[in-house]
């Protein structure tokens, strides 16, 4: 039996791949705790986790500017962010080292204390990739950026992880496994020790849905914008209702957590969404471009209209569309004409986009997804043992 410490940052998307690998590796007779938001955590993962509970910083990312977009968006994700949650969750992360004594710890690549308190400690750890952007270097074009973030995470490094260490903590020695696979990434170098292994799924505590209410007789779309951009997504979220209003035969399952929309005739609009189980009845979704999204989307076979705001999501968007299995639309200008005749795009069989989102499920099957991620952490579990 081996002993894995989990890290993950305080954002769904993140928990949830490594939920599903945390399941696998438990039901071999593995060990695993959590080190991140313990409320958040539980609510993911059940009572039964063995969560070990790290402070927060004080900012919301849940309510970043909604201006913010490109480089500015980066640099505030991680100048105000990331590094300050490090910051913040690494006397807890070494807590839970110390009390754990884990063989490997596996740090989400935005939770950096994970990774910077093993390597301080002498424990071994790997990284997971919950977004494909960080494995095609998406500041190639944006040198001084780059400077900018390898500056900020050196100085992270002299207070929370060893000075003396020189490699990129989101890419430890132990490598890093990613929610992906090469069909969706493309034909695109990716640095040593990357194994990617698809996305990893799971059951997930029950949420409630009208299912009684979804129309056999219409095709549902499900039009989601993810938990992170409450604020920038009332617009968009009305040019989406207008446009499945314009088209009877569609029936809209809109995910409103900020309550922007109130009742809207013929859609479901619903603060919250049992995704994974609506995806199974959807032939579309229309969506911010979160891999967590799409992914689960591709997984399905469900192609999509794609609606990037920031951050990783152009990157994901292009692979779609570069893959055939969705449409991008600019996410501030985008009107109900344009949106509609985008979801009519992918909704046609015709199109090749059906084809094409398939083709990439049967990629995701291929590549193992959780059981293939358990197998390779265990064998990195194996042969690199504790410095300390």
């Amino acid at each position: 039996m081996s002993r894995f410490l989990f890290v993950v940052p305080p954002l769904v998307g993140h928990v949830n791949p490594l939920a599903a690998v945390a399941a696998e590796l438990t039901g071999r007779g593995h060990d695993v705790a959590w080190a991140g938001h313990a409320e958040l955590l539980r609510r993911l993962l059940g009572p039964g986790a063995r969560v070990h509970d790290c402070a927060l910083p004080p900012t919301d990312l849940l309510h970043r500017p909604p201006e913010l977009t490109g480089p500015a968006a980066f640099r505030f994700l991680w100048r105000d962010f990331f590094v300050p949650l490090a910051d913040a969750m690494a006397p807890g992360v070494a807590a839970a080292v110390e009390r754990e004594r884990p063989d490997l710890v596996v740090a989400d690549q935005h939770a950096v204390a994970g990774s910077l308190v093993a390597e301080r400690l002498g424990v071994p750890c790997a990284t997971s990739a919950s977004t494909s952007a960080e494995l095609v270097d998406p500041l190639a074009g944006l040198p001084k950026v780059a400077a900018w973030l390898t500056d900020l995470l050196t100085d992270l490094r002299r207070r929370i992880g060893d000075p003396a260490a020189v490699h990129d903590p989101r890419h430890p020695p132990a490598g890093v496994v990613a929610f992906t696979t090469r069909d969706l990434v493309g034909d695109v170098p990716l640095p040593d020790g990357v194994r990617l292994v698809g996305p990893a799924v799971t059951s997930r505590p029950p949420v409630g849905f009208p299912w009684d209410r979804l129309d056999p007789d219409r095709r549902a779309v499900l039009v989601s914008l993810g938990t992170a951009n409450v604020d920038a997504g009332a617009r968009f979220l009305r040019e989406a209702v207008a446009a499945l209003a314009a088209r009877p035969h569609v029936q809209g399952v809109v995910a409103d957590p900020g309550g922007v929309l109130g009742d809207v005739p013929g859609a479901l609009v619903l603060p919250h969404v049992p995704q994974w189980d609506l995806l199974a009845r959807c032939a579309a979704v229309v969506c911010h471009s979160g891999h967590n999204t799409v992914c689960e989307s591709l997984w399905h076979g469900v192609p999509l209209v794609l609606a990037p705001i920031r951050d990783d999501q152009p990157v994901v968007a292009a692979q779609v569309v570069a893959a055939g299995a969705g449409v991008r639309v600019r996410f501030g200008r985008v009107t109900a004409d344009a949106l509609g005749a985008a979801l009519d795009a992918v909704l046609d069989p015709a199109s090749g986009h059906l084809d094409a989102a398939r083709a990439l499920a049967r990629s995701f099957r291929a590549a193992g997804g959780a059981p293939a991620a358990a197998d390779h952490l265990v064998a990195v579990a194996a042969r690199t043992p504790a410095t300390a």
